[in-house]
């Protein structure tokens, strides 16, 4: 059956012939159902996706992925009761603290995008600390999407650019796809290779709308407690056998064009 295959054997050939994904991001749904399932309240479930989280970071770094965006915590998740939401920033911060000396010494620099004020004064210092204590490591690039919103992202890039319009910095008319992408949290990130998104649903959830425009997505059933490293390996794997295209058809890329 499919969830026997080792995966993970496949991902390391793969990875010699270069055809794993550069950049990678993640939605990572489903902890309350896995809670759930097993009778239990969904902050087990949140717990339970840190192990997860720790394992796809590994597993990132040992096969060459380069920049791994986490869609950790969206602007609509404010919304969610008020006991759920403390316990989600009370676990940040306890990973924050427990991770960050492990995610130094593997060489994995730590950056944030979203709204980083509207956090708690301890996770938010805690964020701080750990992007500077990384931030000249060379290895894996971990994003983490924090109070999140991809619309309030694109508007905040829309006034930016309009205010360098209104002070003659550019011109209407210079304003291209890369000034715009410039002016986005993204900027020094590479637009995402692979989406994956956990737990089956399918929809975007206002995550990175404009920077996968041209991603491969993959959704799975698996709920993001139970996606480890071989449910990971599959994902790519998925993705190595894909043609990228870009508006392009096949015999244009096979002639180089």
């Amino acid at each position: 059956m499919t969830q026997d295959i080792n995966f993970i054997e496949q991902c390391k050939v793969a990875k010699e012939n270069g055809r794993l994904p550069k950049s990678i991001a993640i939605i990572m749904d489903g902890n309350g159902r896995w809670a759930k399932k097993k009778g239990k309240l969904r902050v087990f479930g949140h717990r339970e996706g840190i192990n997860s989280v720790r394992e796809i970071v590994e597993t990132s770094s040992e096969y060459g992925v380069e920049y791994l965006t986490l869609y950790t915590f969206s602007q609509e998740n404010w919304k969610r009761p008020e006991k759920e939401v403390s316990f989600l920033m009370g676990l940040l911060l306890k990973s924050i603290k427990s991770e960050v000396d492990a995610l130094h010494k593997n060489n994995v620099r730590v950056l944030t995008i979203g709204d980083l004020s509207a956090l708690p004064e301890k996770p938010r210092q805690g964020m701080i600390e750990a992007m500077e204590k990384t931030h000249n490591n060379t290895g894996l690039t971990l994003i983490l999407a924090l109070s999140y919103s991809s619309r309030n992202e694109i508007l905040d890039g829309v006034k930016e650019i309009a205010k360098q319009v209104k002070d003659g910095s550019i011109t209407i008319d210079e304003v291209n796809e890369t000034i715009f992408s410039n002016s986005l949290q993204t900027a020094e990130i590479p637009d995402p290779d692979l989406l994956i998104r956990t737990s089956g649903e399918l929809r975007i959830s206002n995550f990175l709308l404009w920077q996968i425009a041209y991603s491969e997505i993959y959704v799975t059933d698996t709920l993001w407690p139970d996606f480890r490293k071989n449910e990971y390996c599959k994902a790519m794997m998925n993705y190595a056998t894909r043609e990228r295209r870009f508006g392009l058809v096949s015999e244009q890329l096979k002639q180089n064009i």
